[in-house]
């Protein structure tokens, strides 16, 4: 054998060695995706119930949603209506109310005055012969 052919049998030697180092991680990320395949496929397969469970869900809170959205309009329908009875009482009752409660307030007035002015000339006529007998 010639120092060529020695030559070219180490470097076949080192070529399948190197092929060997490198197949060995080769192998190992195609069982890496083997498992990541099966990790997908099985994460597919658990998502369809779960998707089925979610859609019922929205379902059913767009018809809660719906009934809430009921009972907001009649809310709204009904304090409309307050709003409008109590305008038309105020507009209707206001008035006399008001007008009523100034005259009990000036009769109230006037009939504390007329005490204060009877009790003022009662007490003015007891007062007036203790003030002539003490001028005697």
């Amino acid at each position: 054998m010639s120092a060529g052919q020695i030559a070219a049998l180490i470097a076949a030697g080192a070529f399948v060695l190197l092929v060997l180092l490198v197949a060995i991680p080769l192998l190992k990320l195609g069982r890496t995706l083997d498992e990541a395949t099966i990790a997908i496929r099985k994460a597919h397969e658990n998502t369809d119930p779960l998707l089925a469970g979610a859609n019922e869900t929205i379902t059913h809170v767009n018809t809660q949603l719906e009934r809430v959205d009921g009972i907001t309009a009649n809310a709204q329908a009904v304090s409309g209506n307050v709003s409008a009875l109590s305008s038309v009482f105020t507009a209707t009752l206001g008035g006399p109310l008001v007008k009523t409660a100034a005259l009990s307030y000036g009769i109230s007035k006037a009939i504390r005055v007329r005490r204060k002015k009877k009790a003022a000339k009662l007490a003015d006529a007891g007062s007036r012969p203790a003030r002539k007998r003490g001028k005697k």
